[in-house]
C-alpha cells in the first residue's frame, strides 16, 4: 500500500468515517441480515442475499479506509512555504493559449475535490506545477495534448 499524505483535517474526517461505518452502518446491516434470516428459507431469500452482499461491501470499504489511514503521513502545515509550489499550496495559473486564469489547491489524492478546486497531487497538472516558482512557465502533458501555464501566484 502506498503512503498517502493528508492534512490533520483530512485524517480526522477519514477516522470519523470509519467510526460511523463501524458503529452505525455495521449494526444496521447485521439487523437486516437477522430480519431476513427470520423469514425462513435462505435458499430463495433475496433480502438475505442483498444484506450479505451489502455486508461484504461495507467490510471491504472499512478495510480500505483502515489501510489508507494506517499508511497516512500527516503533513506538518507549519513547514509549508510559498517559495515554490508544494502540496497544500494554492496556485494561480494562467493558460497561455487562451489567457484563462485558474486557481487550484494541491492536496493529497484522498482529499481531492474538483468542485472545491482541490486537485490531487498525482494529477498531471499538479505534477507539472510542483517544485516551480512564481513566473515560471511550465508545459504540462494533459489528455488533450501539451499545455503551457504561467504560475502567477503561490499562497496558502
Amino acid at each position: 500500500m502506498a503512503i498517502t499524505y493528508m492534512t490533520k483535517d483530512g485524517y480526522k474526517k477519514k477516522m470519523e468515517e470509519i467510526a460511523y461505518l463501524e458503529s452505525v452502518k455495521r449494526p444496521e446491516i447485521s439487523r437486516a441480515i437477522a430480519e431476513a434470516r427470520d423469514k425462513g428459507d435462505l435458499s430463495e431469500n433475496a433480502e438475505y442475499d442483498a444484506a450479505k452482499e451489502a455486508q461484504g461491501l461495507l467490510e471491504m470499504k472499512i478495510a480500505q479506509l483502515k489501510d489508507l489511514v494506517a499508511n497516512a503521513r500527516i503533513i506538518d502545515e507549519s513547514k509549508l512555504n510559498t517559495e515554490e509550489v508544494q502540496i497544500l499550496n494554492r496556485v494561480k495559473i494562467k493558460n497561455l493559449a487562451n489567457k484563462m486564469v485558474m486557481e487550484y489547491t494541491i492536496v493529497a489524492d484522498s482529499e481531492a475535490n474538483l468542485r472545491e478546486k482541490k486537485i490531487g497531487s498525482s494529477t498531471p497538472i499538479a505534477q507539472g506545477l510542483l517544485g516551480h516558482k512564481v513566473g515560471d512557465v511550465v508545459e504540462i502533458k494533459v489528455p488533450s495534448g501539451l499545455m503551457k501555464f504561467e504560475i502567477i501566484e503561490v499562497s496558502f
